[in-house]
């Protein structure tokens, strides 16, 4: 019997790329920055050209689905994970605008490496590939697909959409995935160069530290919520959901941890019949950590440009994050290849801008991802009392070995 190779994971593969592009804009000569800056023009473009199919492929099939599990639970399930979300984006807007001018010297990017047209050596050639609609307009239609399908039940096109978002799932894993690593790799190799990546690599840092505080405090307010509705001890509850958290730490993927998250929701006497629901939906659409990472590292990436925002013009942007999580493929980095889309639209940031924030969400894609399974759970805690299915301790005993039994399954149905 052959042993499986093991792979490289993404985040070994994207540090050790920050550390070549370091070494070779340190060191090596100038044509082989060249041929960098030339590689990241042409994969910038492609990822524009990318980005509308990956709306249109995501979204639609997205929220056809939830179209197809009408009821009570779904409702509840759907409005809680929605405001969930919202919260996030709003507490991690309120923080970071406190915080980040502390930390952050605005504008300090505005003739960085990161555009080598304007601060660094030009690319050998660049290849032009137009995108074949906008990028509202690909969320328009994603939109009218996907709310046409939920209401007509569109078996046939429901059906097509499925195999489209499987061709756009399978472009990401087996082209954009793996060609990251060298598009970062060509932008640390920019920003060396020109004598900026001492600045970037401390305001990541200190970003992160800010990201992941947010994290933390925003379980303990859903759980305190949680706690509250379903009267139960949070501190209680949060320490059962610590194996989820952990397994997603190292799994980057909702859907991957859905049976320990599972597991672990039962053992906080969620009954089965909502948890079996709640948990792998929750791994779809609610993705608090993500939205807190996007925010604050949106807010990030404009204030190193110098590009002025406003409550005002950041709260339309975290609505439709919110709405746009649903499509987040199960790929690690799902959630921020999503928001492509919304964060040229809305905030419009340029293909140099968004590898940045590929970058930046990447970096600590796992941390996210424990906060968004986490959350899950306490989601399903308040659900559970809502609908008045909460199980005695003895049902969930008696079911939860063969609720685990089952999960794969279940996930499956739910996995983008």
């Amino acid at each position: 019997m052959q042993e499986k190779k093991k792979k490289l994971g993404l985040l070994p593969r994207l540090i050790i790329a920050i550390v070549l592009g370091i070494v070779f804009g340190a060191y090596m000569p100038e044509v082989v920055v060249r041929s960098l800056a030339t590689f990241n023009g042409i994969f910038g473009n492609f990822l524009g050209f990318v980005i509308p199919l990956i709306i249109v492929g995501f979204v639609a099939p997205g929220i056809g689905d939830l179209g197809n599990n009408a009821g009570k639970i779904l409702f509840l399930t759907v409005v809680i994970a929605y405001v969930s979300t919202l919260i996030s984006g709003t507490v991690a807007y309120t923080v970071d605008t406190a915080i980040f001018p502390r930390i952050i010297q605005e504008g300090s990017m505005l003739a960085s490496a990161t555009n080598p047209e304007e601060a660094l050596l030009a690319p050998y050639f660049k290849i032009d590939m137009p995108p074949l609609m906008g990028v509202m307009s690909a969320l328009l239609i994603a939109f009218i697909l996907g709310i046409g399908m939920a209401v007509i039940n569109s078996k046939s096109l429901n059906s097509v959409m499925h195999e489209f978002q499987s061709i756009v799932e399978k472009l990401i894993s087996a082209v954009i995935i793996p060609l990251l690593p060298v598009h970062i790799c060509g932008i640390f190799a920019n920003m060396t160069h020109a004598g900026e990546v001492q600045m970037i690599m401390s305001v990541f840092l200190k970003v992160y530290v800010v990201i992941i505080a947010l994290h933390f405090a925003i379980i303990l307010f859903q759980y305190t919520v949680a706690g509250a509705v379903a009267k139960v001890n949070p501190f209680k509850a949060i320490r059962n959901m610590i194996p989820a958290y952990l397994t997603a730490i190292g799994t980057q993927s909702s859907a991957a941890t859905i049976p320990v998250t599972l597991r672990q929701t039962l053992e906080n006497k969620v009954s089965p019949r909502v948890a079996q629901f709640v948990i792998p939906l929750c791994a779809t659409i609610h993705l608090s950590g993500s939205t807190i990472t996007l925010t604050s590292c949106a807010i990030a990436v404009m204030m190193l440009h110098g590009m002025q925002f406003s409550f005002a013009s950041m709260f339309p942007f975290i609505i439709m994050l919110g709405i746009t999580m649903v499509a987040a493929p199960g790929v690690p980095g799902g959630a921020v290849m999503a928001a492509l889309g919304v964060l040229e639209s809305m905030l419009h940031f340029d293909p140099n801008m968004l590898t940045l924030m590929i970058a930046l969400y990447l970096a600590q894609d796992s941390f996210g991802t424990a906060c968004n399974i986490t959350g899950d759970g306490a989601i399903a805690l308040i659900v559970d009392k809502m609908t008045g299915s909460s199980s005695t301790s003895t049902s969930s005993t008696t079911t939860s070995s063969t609720t685990t039994t089952s999960t794969t399954t279940t996930s499956e149905a739910y996995t983008h």
